[in-house]
């Protein structure tokens, strides 16, 4: 059986590279994936998916905002604090990207691959970093009886 991050190496999932403490700072070592833009992207320490979020900026941007959190950033905050206490406790942090190929229409439009992907691969793997599901079904969001 795969794993979750086995699960979206498979579906073009590469890695981007990692988190580390660079003088007492949070710092990102970025490959060639680090300027592209579209990006689904993920976190995995010591080989567990641990998040998945989706960009528009480019991967390298995104990052910065993990790396310095503004005050009304919540996410960017709860994440830098993941990334610092796993990285504390001598864990590796990876970082992975799936680029938009742009190949993706419907109906003449553009589909961003990563926007199209983000809640259904949170809803399925779990990633334990997610606040919780981005949506809910129909099913779900009817009354109980």
């Amino acid at each position: 059986m795969q794993t979750e991050l086995e699960r979206i190496q498979f579906i073009g999932f590469r890695s981007a590279g990692s988190c580390i403490f660079l003088d007492g700072k949070l710092a990102f070592e970025l490959n060639e994936l680090a300027d592209s833009r579209n990006v689904l992207y993920a976190f995995a320490v010591d080989g567990r998916l641990t998040y998945i979020g989706k960009t528009v900026q480019t991967l390298r941007q995104r990052m910065a905002g993990y790396r310095n959190p503004g005050p009304t950033q919540p996410t960017n905050i709860r994440n830098n604090g993941n990334i610092r206490d796993s990285l504390a406790q001598g864990k590796r942090v990876e970082v992975y990207a799936l680029l938009d190929n742009g190949l993706l229409h419907h109906g003449g439009f553009h589909v961003n691959l990563a926007a199209g992907l983000e809640d259904s691969l949170i809803r399925e793997l779990k990633p334990p970093w997610n606040g919780g599901q981005k949506e809910l079904s129909l099913q779900e969001m009817q009354p109980v009886s």
